[in-house]
């Protein structure tokens, strides 16, 4: 039987979870995607683990943090004075933004996630969402094709 390589078109559905079970991402069993592995559509670390799988076969993963959206980098949390979001918005914890920072001298747009609001401080997290988590894929490959 015929197994991924590199390179190969494969449809696939999977699940992936955090350690806490909650459902982040989700390509349903009737309804699986087309991808070519080594595009980068999904994490490389999940294309990597699925080589050698054959048609029908599932595959559980446990893709450690380095290998999926990197580690949690405390020094990327910050807090801005509330007044400058004053007449413009009312930040509140769990909203994302897109604030303006400096990244080697030219002004970027950056997501930021609030962590905590009150009438002085507004403290954001700049890290990625799921910076520092294991995630766990469950795959199934559903077909290889030419």
């Amino acid at each position: 039987m015929r197994q991924v390589q590199l390179f190969d078109t494969v449809s696939v559905s999977y699940t992936a979870t955090i350690a806490n079970g909650e459902v982040i991402e989700e390509v349903p069993e009737n309804d699986p995607i087309t991808l070519t592995i080594g595009s980068g559509r999904i994490l490389r670390a999940v294309e990597a683990a699925m080589m050698g799988m054959s048609v029908g076969e599932s595959r559980t993963m446990h893709i450690l943090p380095e290998d999926a959206f990197g580690a949690y980098d405390p020094s990327l949390r910050q807090d801005i004075p509330h007044k400058v979001f004053a007449g413009r918005m009312e930040p509140k914890p769990g909203m994302l933004l897109a604030l303006a920072v400096e990244q080697e001298g030219e002004q970027r747009q950056v997501p930021a996630t609030v962590l905590a609001a009150d009438q002085h401080t507004v403290s954001v997290d700049y890290n990625h969402p799921l910076a520092g988590k294991t995630i766990t894929y469950t795959v199934k490959l559903h077909g290889i094709g030419n």
